[in-house]
């Protein structure tokens, strides 16, 4: 009787099986996952996918519903627990230089690759022959300025920012709220510890409204693909080549640079918040993935003060993505319609656009009406141009949205170092792909993140 001639090795299939269990379970896999049906049903059945479009508005209005208690929360308490009012103040002030300087570069360097490469040279179009009236942004734009954006800031009354999705709103209240507990002193504390309490029950809604991203995710998809289908990447080819280009250089040279700079890796920070970068491609807005964004960057390192008053800013004042698209549609649009702007014009045109692009706060399509509104005030380009970019978009938001949540992500870093309020060994080992235990504290003092037993992270 002859013995087998090979050996059927215990457990391994339970273990393949058992992988392939867990990454089901992921939600980043998920997304990829809805990603892919979206776009299968958008080619296969376009009828089918254009019905599918509530799917992304109602992911994307489930998340707006809870942004604003997400900032609340996070600000009031962070800012309530300083030792030192003060320091609020300084981190304010960092995270603006930071972002005008890298708003301010983003713009040049959008500006400086159109006028190299020239996309809209050669069109020739006769404005004359355009159809203005249905581009969205056009009707009733104009420019907003330091009076009406300052009015934007201020509610109805101290509680009203709760019924809307108004971001900036929403920071000033928490701001004044944080900063009044703070004083009071122990008069407030369980004032304090109430709104820490319903940080910890707004965050568990956070969590489960972001199983829901991979139908957020299918239904977006679905609908693009069926309503431009495979002629809207022929569609003004060479500036959608020459956008993604440039937004690839700019991760790479630029917040790569800055990550260097801080010794952390961008790649892995990539990778760690590569959920949340996938539902922002898919849904085409940041604001989809703030409360995930704040929970996450809490959990690498930062200190609860840090995340509370840079991504909520940055949401509105540090939007780079949207910064380079600007610059460049406007040249394009500028070379299409033949208008040939002098360097003083374009320099012009970027002071414009350092105002006029704050306070979007991340809501989709907003860079396009920041630009009508922009084209508006500056007066060189006609209005009308706006119709020759209008069909490819919603393609140009993929590279802009990636980049302005990546480059909020990395503010959060900058500023958190700056300031030393960020746990860099505890980042190293979460970037560099190892488990931290979910009772392993944060090193950073401010940090007191919500529902620790779900902060595990396996990237």
């Amino acid at each position: 009787m002859s013995l087998p001639t090979t050996i059927d090795t215990p457990g391994r299939r339970p273990e393949r099986s058992g992988r392939a269990g867990r990454l089901l379970k992921e939600l980043w896999f998920q997304v990829v996952v809805g990603a892919v049906l979206g776009v299968a049903v958008g080619l296969l059945a376009p009828g089918v996918g254009l019905e599918l479009g509530p799917l992304s508005d109602w992911f994307i209005s489930l998340v707006k519903m809870i942004v604003v208690p997400v900032v609340f929360c996070v600000v009031t308490t962070g800012i309530a627990s300083m030792d030192n009012v003060r320091r609020a103040g300084r981190i304010g002030v960092k995270a603006l230089a930071y972002f005008v300087v890298l708003s301010l570069l983003s713009m040049l360097i959008g500006l400086v690759a159109a006028d190299i490469f020239r996309p809209g040279s050669g069109l020739h179009v006769d404005v004359s022959t355009l159809d203005a009236s249905s581009v969205p942004g056009v009707q009733g734009a104009r420019h907003n300025g330091f009076t009406d954006f300052v009015s934007s800031l201020i509610p109805d009354t101290l509680f009203s920012v709760f019924f809307t999705d108004n971001i900036l709103a929403a920071l000033f209240v928490s701001l004044l709220m944080g900063f009044a507990l703070n004083v009071a002193g122990e008069r407030a504390a369980p004032l304090t510890r109430g709104i820490s309490a319903l940080s910890d029950v707004v965050f568990r809604i956070v969590s489960w409204v972001m199983r829901l991203a991979p139908f957020g995710t299918f239904g977006a998809l679905a609908v693009v693909v069926s309503t431009y289908g495979a002629t809207s990447l022929r569609q003004l080819g060479f500036l959608i080549l020459l956008f993604t280009a440039v937004c690839v250089l700019y991760i790479v040279i630029v917040l790569g640079g800055v990550m260097a700079a801080c010794r952390l890796s961008l790649l892995g920070l990539v990778r760690y918040l590569k959920e949340e970068l996938l539902i922002a491609l898919s849904t085409c807005s940041s604001e989809a993935v703030l409360p995930q964004l704040v929970r996450k960057l809490e959990v690498l390192g930062a200190g609860r003060s840090i995340v509370g008053i840079t991504i909520p800013a940055g949401f509105s004042f540090n939007l780079d993505g949207s910064a380079i698209y600007l610059t460049m549609s406007s040249m394009f649009l500028a070379q299409a319609v033949g208008i040939d702007l002098s360097w003083p014009q374009q320099l012009a045109m970027v002071g414009v656009m350092m105002l006029t692009s704050k306070g979007t706060a991340g809501v989709t399509g907003g860079a396009f009406i920041v630009l009508a509104s922009s084209l508006s005030a500056i007066g060189h380009i006609p209005i009308a141009a706006l119709a020759l970019i209008v069909g490819v978009d919603r393609i140009l938001n993929e590279g802009r949205v990636f980049i302005n949540v990546l480059g909020n992500a990395v503010a959060t870093v900058v500023i958190g170092k700056w300031e030393n309020d960020f746990d860099s060994e505890r980042a190293v080992n979460i970037l560099s792909n190892k488990s931290i235990k979910p009772n392993e504290p944060n090193k950073s003092s401010e940090l007191n993140t919500p529902d620790e037993a779900d902060t595990t992270v396996n990237t």
